[in-house]
């Protein structure tokens, strides 16, 4: 199973984006409004960087309330760590752990087509777990 499997279930306009100028109270706003943890920072159509709830936690820390009138470009995660959609679960949930992030824009043709969070991988598995456990349950039973 691929991330594209995730991709596939979504609509294209669920993906919330800001671009770089974007001042990072009106993020913070975003994040709060939308109940999500990050977004993908955008120039154009590429994604230039992430900005998360760890970027703003850090970025408060080290500068104060002043970093709430700073553009996003300032404080994002750049640059963004992407896969293909052709990526396995098992390989983007590696990916995720050995980078140290929850968040993955998929892009293809250089261009963002969905955007997958560590929850989103986790759930597709243990659904695909559970009905790889509903198919043996079935096969005994009728046996």
């Amino acid at each position: 199973m691929t991330i594209g499997a995730i991709v596939e279930r979504r609509r294209k306009d669920d993906i919330v984006t800001v671009g770089r100028e974007t001042a990072v109270r009106d993020v913070v706003a975003l994040l709060a409004r939308r109940r999500i943890g990050a977004v993908p920072v955008m120039d154009g159509g590429r994604v230039i960087g992430i900005m998360s709830e760890r970027d703003v936690i850090y970025g408060l820390q080290r500068d104060g309330a002043a970093l709430l009138d700073r553009p996003v470009e300032q404080v994002m995660t750049a640059p963004a760590i992407a896969a293909p959609r052709e990526m396995s679960l098992f390989s983007a949930l590696a990916l995720m752990t050995e980078r140290r992030i929850r968040h993955l824009p998929v892009v293809e043709d250089g261009r963002m087509v969905g955007f997958v969070s560590i929850g989103d991988i986790v759930k597709m598995r243990i659904d695909r777990i559970e009905q790889e456990a509903d198919a043996m349950r079935d096969y005994i039973q009728s046996s």
